[in-house]
């Protein structure tokens, strides 16, 4: 194990920081530079840039900007108390894994913070001048890349430390765009005696990143239970009281749960149908979801309801929107090129609102699919809005600095990394529209489970990549 890229690690850890709020480790990372008497600037937007002059001998060597971002998903398991704002990241070691207690690890992206300073404070690895670029909001909005003012950076060629695969270099990521829907209504009282009211959830999915693991064939917990609505509301005088699932636009949803309340006399035909649905999804998603728990069970009547006529609109609705892989590319066997992700359901006094995120490497699918999305949701909701979005990163295989990562891995392995790109939103695309320059490349240790709790980072691949980046910012 690299101790000096964990001893990073851990007291990163220490920092709370979920996306959209960064101000604990913007200061902290302002306070290394300074403890470490590294030149630094940090911007409106809390971004961190941090500048070390070149080794003696590398002077007239072109610099390097190596670059992660600040923020984290902030993810947790339902039966664990964690304030993201507050609570430290309760680190352990499982074997060769690093993961955390019940919620996210923040791997993604501590880790990158982590090798980037470790190599500028490393006395005896010699380099060019480098910059490190740290950025805000990454997860939730690219606010940090967005926000980057022209002129910032001195540097031509830049490695992100943002993926998640051993041995694999991406010149190459998707663009996204995100859609929020919401539904208003005006609640009704319940108040009929001869009805019961029924908890139907979900809980134990792997969820997962809605980029990397999209066309992993995992279940989406909103839509088995939407799906499961759908399939009795006809037979049966359903109310809606209440649907929840999911939490952040970038994660599969985990977990979801409805409340319903149903005549007395259709509780077990309720209960038959749940039956043959858990052994049907069983079926469809077992090999995968090896934990996952469909669960019912009656529970206090609630005070209100959704009117009938609006629930059964957004039922419909939910179930009409796309989720999952869309398509696949045809110029990168392997490589995901448009998908969505229904996100979250989520509901508030007076309204519903559902966060859906599409994700495509060609700009007009992205848009088409968008379009598709809003069509779905009209069906039930009055409001249907899209995020600004953010262009994808084309690949360029000819790229020099690509070469001189590719060549340092094999000095080190004696074996080929792979040349990829990733279905995922980087960075890298809203860097090329400030510094259209930019030669670019993404790489980063192993990770699995990324924006869940089920997140964990090797520690052998962690070691791997810092020699890797300590080889390739010699080899510059």
């Amino acid at each position: 194990m690299n101790n000096k890229v964990f001893d990073i690690f851990a007291q990163i850890c220490k920092v709370p920081r979920p996306s959209k709020h960064e101000e604990q480790i913007s200061q902290w990372l302002q306070s290394f530079a300074a403890q470490n008497g590294i030149e630094y600037v940090a911007d409106e937007a809390m971004n961190v840039i941090m500048r070390v002059p070149a080794t003696p001998g590398y002077e007239d060597h072109e610099g390097v900007i190596l670059q992660a971002h600040m923020d984290m998903v902030a993810e947790k398991n339902g039966d664990v108390q964690h304030d993201f704002l507050t609570d430290p990241i309760e680190t352990y070691v499982d074997g060769e894994w690093l993961k955390a207690k019940g919620t996210t690890l923040g791997g993604d992206d501590g880790i990158g913070i982590s090798m980037a300073l470790a190599a500028i404070t490393d006395k005896d690895l010699p380099h060019p001048a480098i910059e490190c670029l740290f950025t805000v909001d990454e997860e939730t909005g690219l606010t940090g890349a967005m926000k980057l003012q022209d002129g910032m950076l001195q540097g031509k060629r830049l490695i992100n430390l943002d993926s998640e695969d051993d041995g694999q270099i991406f010149i190459g990521c998707a663009g996204g765009i995100d859609t929020l829907a919401k539904m208003h209504y005006k609640s009704q009282i319940t108040n009929d005696k001869s009805q019961i009211a029924i908890r139907l959830s979900v809980t134990g999915l792997l969820g997962g990143h809605s980029g990397d693991d999209i066309n992993k064939g995992r279940a989406n917990a909103n839509q088995l239970i939407v799906w499961f609505l759908a399939r009795i509301w006809p037979q049966t005088q359903i109310q809606l009281a209440s649907i929840n699932g999911g939490n952040l636009r970038n994660a599969i949803a985990r977990e979801a749960e409805a409340v319903i309340a149903i005549p007395m006399n259709y509780k077990e035909q309720i209960r038959i149908e749940w039956n043959h649905f858990v052994a049907q999804m069983e079926g469809v998603f077992g090999e995968i979801e090896k934990d996952m728990r469909l669960d019912l069970e009656t529970t206090d009547m609630p005070d209100t309801c959704i009117p009938a006529d609006k629930a059964y609109r957004l039922i419909m609705a939910l179930c009409e929107c796309p989720h999952g892989m869309i398509a696949m590319s045809k110029e990168m066997p392997g490589l995901v090129e448009t998908s969505t992700n229904l996100a979250s359901i989520k509901m508030y006094d007076g309204y519903i609102e559902v966060n859906t995120s599409q994700r495509s490497s060609i700009e007009a699918s992205k848009h088409h699919l968008k379009w598709a999305v809003e069509q779905a949701l009209s069906m039930a909701c009055d409001e249907v809005t899209h995020g600004d979005g953010y262009p994808g990163w084309a690949p360029n295989p000819h790229s020099p600095l690509l070469e001189v990562v590719k060549k340092a891995y094999i000095d080190l392995y004696k074996s080929e990394p792979q040349v990829l790109a990733i279905h995922a939103g980087l960075e890298c695309g809203l860097f090329l529209e400030k510094y259209p320059y930019l030669d670019m490349v993404s790489i980063g240790p192993q990770m699995y489970g990324v924006h869940s709790p089920q997140e964990r980072l090797s520690i052998p691949s962690t070691d791997r990549c810092y020699a890797w980046l300590c080889q390739i910012i010699k080899s510059l």
